[in-house]
């Protein structure tokens, strides 16, 4: 059932420092002639907006034609579009409640359902929420989509993506204070609000995205001590079999890249564009790695945007973007 969460906050307007034009950053290194097919070398990083303490979960809103994203430390969703100041769009995004001692942590990932409803991931409420009004006059006003499993409350949710089908896709690592679950999962909520435990066995699930035909589901395990990306099939009602390493990056922290396995996105050909220690990691479907944008940043998070063939990429304190050669999809 969903529960109406009303809450006696106004909307503040404010603006991070932003930077316009032509400031480029970073670099694309190759490792497999292959990736000259995807992006061009010899491009650069554009910085659209800056300031922020921790960039996350970008989702481009094509009815619109602007970018939506948390800052997860700030408690805030900014809105980004071409030719305009990054604004805030939604404040508070993730936590909800009494002000409390410390930092609290707000929306993550972010994602638009069938109808075109903006659906979050609220780290410090401990759930998974949709707005209840519309994108146009934004209200911090949710739905509760989920905050129980089994009568527990989550750890921290942090990322989700829709199946076709309506069924809903997250994590849940163990970010949470007063943990009520002995465990990191995948789940999946159903239309009807149906939840269901896929995955108990990873350290820290985060990041997550399906292949092009939905046959796999690519989830990241961003632990330091077992980073990698894991595959697993797609049964017919939904569950998850056939767990396997798809792509382990342990071996590039131990080269001293930072960052690590956080969000991703998939392309239309099924090259997967992952956060990882250096930028953004681009994989084949068959697990090669390509080659690295390498942002200059801790990187968390990436989505396709405008036709699909612009890649935006929240890292640290920016908002970035680079044009690719491919396209993928936007929800």
């Amino acid at each position: 059932m969903l529960r109406p969460f009303f809450i006696l906050l106004c909307l503040t307007i404010s603006q991070a420092p932003v930077t316009f034009g032509q400031q480029l950053i970073g670099s694309v290194e190759v490792h497999d002639e292959a990736l000259a097919s995807l992006i061009n070398p010899d491009e650069q990083l554009e910085v659209l907006a800056e300031g922020f303490e921790w960039s996350e979960g970008p989702v481009w809103v094509s009815d619109g034609e602007f970018l939506l994203f948390s800052d997860v430390w700030t408690n805030r969703i900014y809105r980004w579009k071409e030719g305009e100041t990054a604004e805030v769009f939604l404040e508070p995004s993730g936590y909800t409640g009494p002000p409390r001692e410390g930092r609290v942590g707000g929306s993550n990932g972010l994602t638009l359902d069938s109808e075109g409803r903006l659906v979050m991931v609220q780290h410090s409420d401990r759930r998974i929420a949709r707005l209840s009004g519309s994108l146009t006059d934004p209200e911090p006003v949710y739905d509760s989509v989920t905050d129980l499993y089994e009568g527990k409350r989550y750890n921290s949710p942090n990322d989700l993506v829709y199946h076709s089908n309506g069924t809903l896709y997250f994590t849940d690592p163990p970010y949470g204070q007063d943990r009520e679950l002995d465990f990191q999962g995948v789940y999946s909520v159903t239309p009807e609000g149906t939840v269901r435990l896929l995955e108990a066995g990873m350290s820290r699930p985060n990041g997550l995205a399906f292949s092009p035909d939905e046959s796999i589901l690519y989830v990241a395990n961003s632990d330091p001590e077992h980073l990698f990306l894991m595959a697993y099939d797609v049964l017919p009602d939904g569950g998850l079999d056939n767990g396997r390493v798809f792509f382990d990056g342990t071996s590039l922290m131990e080269d001293g890249l930072q960052g690590m396995h956080d969000g991703l996105k998939v392309d239309q050909d099924g090259n997967i564009f992952t956060t990882g220690p250096g930028g953004v990691l681009v994989l084949s479907p068959e697990g090669v790695h390509l080659g690295t944008i390498h942002t200059t940043q801790r990187t968390a998070n990436c989505a396709f945007g405008n036709d699909g063939s612009m890649l935006y990429i929240t890292a640290h304190s920016f908002l970035l973007r680079i044009p690719l050669l491919t396209r993928g999809t936007t929800p």
